[in-house]
């Protein structure tokens, strides 16, 4: 098994079109008043009498179960909101789609490519015919499924859901995946290999010769090590966006996808041996794979260091230099595929091939779109991945429905409340606020409903809705003209004023920070923990009610803009009523 390995490894062969891919998140207090009585120095004394003491019995025993309904209904509220913040359907098939992507990509890489014929031989030789040779192909295939499944599986476990969701914001482990995906891309570009111990694969090689489907599952643990070196930054890459998911089966999906899209080669050419002769030969090629996943890693990588730049409030990686790097990468990408730059590992490019070509006009294409980004375009298709415009020093473009109103002019309200830390996601031509008390006492004073934004520094969905669904004049205007705005952005790391921190009633944890005041608000009032999320007030902070005297209820993302301009309508209908 480990000479097969090695003649395996000598070989190399499938130029598979690479497109760009961007690896692309109260309780209302009563109280009672209570009058004392002139008794001129004279003390009455009351007498129970067994009818008042069944009376009082009764009152505590409603009391009590008041309490307990209360506590319940504050219970259930907290399961629904924790079940809320893990079942997320859409992101899970987003990863297992990344996951099958990263899977077939692999697969065309030099450490498993040769394999494919070579696998298919072996078992059909060895199992003596056809049907056995299959059947041991399909537990290959299902033996590199499980090992990998369990590998993301390990990952959750240890993890854990509440761990898993920190990480999307958590600065500490932005910088570190930031840092990650930088070596994984230096790796792939061919400045060294990131491989397992040789030992393991020894010990795993051993036990491959064994047989029966112990040595069918060491077979496939031994190709999960020694290919390492070209899966590894793919591995790494996958869990690391899973991981920002925050979802606990993030990992493990991801990895799915990942091993099925890996082992499905393996069984569809035993099955059908004659579609071997149609894969191309080994080539230089193969290198130019690994070299193009270099360079989206790099790229991949930015944007966890502007999500610890918004943040943190360093304020260093603006819109124009994310670009600029982005466009350099892009560029170097189109140079190395048309043959004008290579590495020293690299062959030469004597012709452009087909694959070559289109691939290199989509990322000169790519490139070119991105450049009027850097005078402040919007750029719509990528506007999720990017940091705000607002970070932008130079900025041409206009904004949807001319200048704000000023309600800092309009309202008693001088100085806005945490105005300074937002500078970097404003919405150009907004005039919004940031503290909830302060929108109120606007919302009386303007005689408007009270819009409120939770979002985030890195909610890519909240870039997503400001760009292609308030930039509509219909949506720019409503929010402008007839709502006071209210932002609370619930990933802000800024500490809060010792005599302003609290334990919440909520969740029982100490609230530290401007971003955990606003997530405890949205979580305990709404019963949310996503962004983006919309919620329609009126002037003493309640829900607004339809004609029907339903409450309107808040909106997630909805990048309908027809739908969203009928819930702000509803809502401005609503406060008119």
């Amino acid at each position: 098994m480990k000479s097969f390995i090695s003649r395996s490894f000598s070989k190399t062969g499938l130029f598979l079109f690479v497109t760009i891919i961007s690896f692309l998140i109260g309780g209302l207090g009563t109280a009672m008043a209570f009058q004392k009585a002139d008794t001129s120095g004279v003390t009455f004394t009351s007498i129970p009498t067994a009818a008042d003491s069944i009376a009082i019995r009764k009152q505590a025993q409603k009391k009590a179960d008041s309490v307990k309904a209360a506590q319940a209904k504050a219970d259930a509220a907290k399961a629904k909101l924790k079940s809320a913040g893990k079942e997320k359907p859409k992101s899970l098939w987003q990863i297992f789609i990344a996951g099958l992507i990263g899977g077939f990509t692999a697969v065309i890489l030099p450490c498993i490519y040769p394999l494919l014929p070579l696998t298919v031989s072996f078992f059909t030789k060895k199992a003596g015919s056809r049907a056995k040779g299959v059947f041991q192909s399909v537990i290959y295939g299902l033996s590199i499924i499980v090992i990998y499944v369990t590998l993301g599986m390990v990952i959750s476990i240890i993890f854990g859901s509440d761990a898993l969701n920190a990480l999307a914001t958590n600065g500490v482990f932005n910088i570190f995946f930031f840092l990650l995906l930088i070596v994984f891309g230096i790796s792939f570009l061919g400045a060294f290999e990131i491989t397992l111990p040789g030992s393991l694969a020894t010990k795993l090689d051993a036990n491959a010769d064994k047989g029966g489907f112990a040595g069918i599952f060491f077979m496939a643990s031994t190709l999960v090590v020694v290919s390492f070196s070209c899966t590894g930054p793919i591995i790494g890459t996958l869990l690391v966006d899973a991981a920002s998911k925050g979802d606990r089966l993030g990992p493990a999906i991801g990895m799915l996808g990942f091993s099925l899209a890996l082992a499905l080669p393996f069984t569809i050419f035993a099955l059908f041996p004659s579609l071997l002769k149609s894969l191309p030969k080994s080539g230089g090629w193969l290198n130019s794979v690994k070299v193009i996943l270099g360079f989206l890693e790099l790229a991949f990588a930015m944007k966890f260091l502007s999500n610890v730049d918004l943040a943190y409030h360093w304020n260093f990686f603006d819109r124009e230099i994310f670009l600029s790097l982005w466009i350099a990468i892009g560029l170097l990408m189109g140079l190395y595929l048309i043959g004008k730059i290579k590495f020293s590992h690299d062959s030469d490019v004597p012709y452009l091939s087909i694959p070559r070509t289109f691939l290199s006009i989509i990322v000169f294409a790519f490139v070119i779109y991105m450049i009027p980004g850097l005078w402040g375009a919007p750029l719509k298709s990528i506007s999720a991945f990017l940091p705000p415009i607002a970070t932008q020093d130079f900025d041409l473009s206009q904004t949807p429905g001319g200048s704000s109103a000023a309600t800092l002019n309009q309202s008693s309200i001088k100085v806005k409340k945490y105005a300074g830390n937002y500078d970097r996601i404003k919405t150009k031509g907004l005039d919004a606020w940031f503290d909830y008390d302060q929108a109120l006492q606007v919302s009386k004073e303007l005689h408007k409903p009270i819009f409120i934004d939770f979002t985030g520094f890195n909610c890519v969905n909240c870039r997503k809705m400001e760009l292609n669904v308030w930039t509509d004049p219909r949506v720019f205007n409503h929010l402008r003209n007839d709502f006071v705005v209210l932002q609370m952005v619930v990933d802000d790391k800024a500490d809060l004023d010792p005599k302003d921190q609290f334990i919440s009633t909520y969740s029982g944890k100490k609230i530290t920070t401007l971003g955990g005041k606003w997530s405890d608000l949205e979580a305990s009032r709404f019963n949310s923990n996503s962004q983006p999320y919309y919620v329609l007030l009126d002037n003493d902070g309640n829900l607004l009610k339809d004609k029907s005297g339903n409450e309107i209820q808040p909106s997630p993302a909805d990048y309908d803009v027809n739908s969203y301009l009928k819930f702000l309508e509803s809502g401005l209908a609503a406060y008119k009523k």
